[in-house]
């Protein structure tokens, strides 16, 4: 798995692709820090220390929802085209050890575009304002655990299918659905569907985490649904593997 690890970093970071994904999520994630300060600056009597904070999870959330599935689409669909993946079966790895060390050399990168923005709270410091590091902390927390669960579901949609372009198309339109599901409660009414809905809903469950709060039962639900997701993806590696497909 060591190998796949260095060989997806390699990969990831002598692409330009990544790259780009990476520097548009720090600027529009700097923008939209600006943004929402200037709001909280200019409207008083909002609460500066947590409410900042909670608009500008919000937001990143829906850049990663954005760039993440322009990380996937090509961790399997490449590999698939370019005939690479029949190589790494002549190795002596197994399909899970291919599936986890593609996905956290994901998870690094994703890492490393959280870590980038911890800029903007440390440019509040010159200013003397107060920040509030645990309720920031579980925030970022939430972040990667959401930003884990679409590498999850971008991996597996990758692995079904040899286009790129149809592997982002497809995880966009998956991750919507998740968070599109409970939009509209007068449409599912507010009952037992609804509250199942809000228990699988990936978004609902980072609300948690945005107001600076950590629920056992979302880190337990964000690992779960990540672990869900790999073994479908093992599944449908070993289901091409078994038929001899490329």
């Amino acid at each position: 798995m060591i190998a796949i690890l260095r060989k997806e970093l390699t990969a990831i970071f002598t692409s330009l692709l990544a790259w780009l994904v990476i520097a548009l999520f720090v600027a529009a994630s700097g923008f939209y820090f600006w943004s929402n300060l200037s709001f909280f600056l200019l409207s008083g009597g909002f609460d500066l220390v947590r409410g900042l904070w909670q608009y500008q999870f919000l937001d990143m959330r829906q850049l990663m929802l954005t760039l993440l599935p322009l990380l996937t689409m090509r961790l399997m669909a490449e590999e698939r085209r370019l005939g690479t993946l029949e190589l790494l079966w002549t190795h002596p790895l197994r399909d899970g050890q291919i599936v986890l060390g593609k996905f956290l050399a994901a998870m690094l990168v994703v890492a490393l575009m959280l870590l980038a923005t911890l800029v903007q709270p440390l440019s509040l410091l010159v200013a003397q304002a107060e920040i509030p590091w645990g309720a920031l902390a579980a925030g970022y927390l939430g972040l990667l655990l959401l930003g884990g669960a679409f590498l999850a579901c971008g991996l597996l949609i990758s692995a079904l299918t040899d286009s790129q372009v149809i592997a982002a198309a497809l995880s966009y339109t998956l991750l919507l659905l998740f968070w599109a599901m409970t939009w509209n409660e007068y449409a599912v009414g507010d009952g037992v569907l609804l509250q199942v809905l809000v228990k699988l809903s990936l978004f609902d469950r980072l609300y948690t985490f945005v107001r600076g709060g950590i629920d056992v039962r979302d880190v337990v639900f964000f690992l779960v649904f990540i672990g869900v997701f790999l073994t479908w993806t093992v599944q449908a590696l070993g289901t091409r593997r078994w038929r001899g497909v490329r």
